[in-house]
């Protein structure tokens, strides 16, 4: 037994007792609505806090939950013995991502297992998606309520220890996907008693917004991401979806304390989803990098020729394309027409390469379409072959989805295991969600689109790992990666792009060692005019045309 400290800010609460083994402990209310104890417990031990006399309700900040989150909380352990104890991680110029999602991986166990594997394949980082405790036994990562505790789901705490463990042992990178802008829709109890934790002044899609302004919310969040770089060893975290965060001085706040509190010599590595485009959070001290949506939908609408939805706003993919590949962002002010006119972005020439992260397919654009459907299904495999060349060689940090690496087939849905009631309500929102598009417009292929409640719509999304023909190009095309371009990548500038025609572009770079690197693509029927760069490293070239669906890359004087 050890002297245990007890916290809670609750400040909409009279009373609040710590039930600990079911036993009641009254704490003590301070000037700024936090209560405290201080008493003798053990690791293991279950406890909850009792509100008012009568609502029980999980720690908000439990490391782990004995059964699921409306329950008792565990006090934790810390006694893992790291194996790579010298790790400090790797420079982000050498990153090559591979985003995961631990349900369908066999959990923290499962993933450990792939990890071999995915080394030897050319990966150097694992970018898990959100493992904050849900209810239910699997989530697509996104409904997260108990935010430091790891869902029981996918393991226990030590077995998400030697998964990172394993990963350092191999020189893998762990990176984490983290939501802080908003809660699941069951679960979260902080309206019980601190309302204030939400104001009611600005509503996002998940409700009332989370109110940043105050001190002990920001420190929620701060200390948060704190305790998985620090108690678990990730490497980096990925910020969903910052742009349902309107307060751009917390995420600064939140980046400068994240460097201050993790130790000097780690590599730490902070990425952020943002649909605003906004430059300047990027670089410098701040956030290594940002997905950049902009060239996926580039790459899509090319591959697929969709226009509906957030793709209205790439009629010209092509063009946009070489921007994005020369200065980063496609849309840097420019007036979006999915924002229905509004201004979007800002300039973003001036960042480097590697401050973006680019893919081919992530879990948004593939588990956000009606029917989950990914690109080995949609696209032209010639043409999505070249694809995947341009991802790999070009000097922006590509990020690759799980199953991506043998062209696998099966759809990556929208999955939950809520209560009846709200799965009925989750279900009829998914629906509704796609009124808007012309092949759900009648309500009879609406009710086609799969129900996320549905064990089976969980179970059609398991991936079936092969070895194939699209396999052999990833490690290929990451090999290459490996010896030609990453020893050069830090410190590398553009040297602009251009369109060469139809779905064609080309471009170069200036890298770190004074070589030129040359990348041109073509993603359509018809061979275009190509200037050809000094020695070709990958691709069939026929001077001084490239052919249809080929990719090329040059590297030289």
């Amino acid at each position: 037994m050890n002297q245990q400290e007890f916290r809670l800010w609750a400040p909409d609460a009279d009373q609040v007792d710590v039930m600990l083994d079911e036993q009641p402990f009254a704490m003590q209310r301070d000037e700024n609505g936090y209560f405290h104890l201080a008493t003798q417990s053990g690791a293991g031990m279950k406890y909850r806090f009792r509100i008012n006399g009568d609502t029980m309700v999980p720690d908000p900040c439990s490391h782990q939950q004995g059964n699921d989150v409306h329950g008792a909380s565990l006090l934790p352990h810390r006694h893992y013995e790291w194996v790579a104890e010298n790790w400090r991680g790797r420079p982000w110029a050498e990153t090559v991502i591979y985003e995961i999602h631990p349900g369908l991986a066999g959990g923290f166990t499962g993933i450990t297992a792939q990890l071999p594997r995915l080394a030897e394949l050319g990966i150097t980082a694992i970018e898990l998606m959100p493992i904050a405790a849900f209810p239910g036994a699997h989530n697509w990562g996104y409904d997260g309520v108990l935010i430091y505790a790891p869902c029981n789901a996918y393991g226990t705490p030590d077995e998400l220890r030697a998964m990172i463990d394993a990963a350092h042992q191999l020189n893998m990178q762990v990176f984490l996907d983290v939501v802080y802008n908003h809660f699941g829709p069951d679960g979260n109890y902080l309206h019980v008693y601190a309302k204030s934790f939400f104001r009611d002044d600005i509503h996002t899609p998940w409700g009332n917004a989370i109110d940043f302004r105050k001190a002990q919310v920001r420190d929620f969040f701060i200390e948060n991401a704190i305790y998985w770089l620090n108690e678990y060893r990730f490497d980096g975290l990925r910020f969903d979806a910052v742009h349902a965060i309107d307060d751009n001085g917390f995420l600064q706040e939140m980046a400068a304390r994240i460097r201050a509190g993790t130790p000097p010599g780690r590599h730490v590595h902070l990425v952020l989803e943002n649909e605003r485009n906004e430059a300047g959070l990027l670089g410098g001290s701040l956030y290594d990098a940002q997905w950049c949506d902009d060239w996926h939908h580039c790459l899509h609408v090319l591959l697929t020729s969709e226009q509906e939805g957030y793709y209205e706003d790439f009629g010209n993919p092509t063009t946009q394309l070489a921007r994005c590949l020369a200065e980063g962002f496609a849309y840097q002010g420019e007036p979006s027409a999915h924002a229905e006119g509004a201004p979007r972005g800002t300039p973003s020439v001036h960042l480097p390469s590697t401050a973006f992260v680019i893919c081919l397919q992530n879990h948004d654009q593939i588990g956000n379409r009606a029917f989950g459907d990914r690109l080995a299904a949609l696209a032209q495999p010639a043409a999505l072959r070249a694809a995947i060349a341009l991802l790999l060689f070009t000097p922006q940090i590509p990020l690759l989805f799980m199953g991506e690496e043998w062209g696998e087939t099966k759809p990556f849905l929208f999955f939950t295991d809520h209560n009846p009631e709200l799965g009925r309500l989750v279900k009829e929102g998914r629906r509704k969600e796609f009124a808007k598009f012309a092949a759900f417009r009648d309500p009879a292929q609406r009710g086609k689109i799969p129900d996320p409640n549905d064990p089976a719509t969980f179970a059609a999304s398991l991936p079936t790992p092969a070895e194939n023909d699209w396999t052999a190009l990833y490690r290929a095309c990451l090999h290459l990666r490996h010896d030609a371009i990453i020893p050069r990548l830090a410190g590398c500038t553009s040297l602009g792009a251009c369109v060469l025609g139809g779905k064609a572009v080309r471009a170069q770079w200036l890298m770190a060692d004074g070589m030129i690197l040359t990348l041109a693509t073509n993603l359509g029927e018809t061979a275009v005019a190509c200037s050809p760069g000094d020695k070709l490293l990958f691709g069939h070239f026929t001077a001084p045309h490239l052919p249809p669906f080929t990719t090329c890359l040059w590297l030289g004087e």
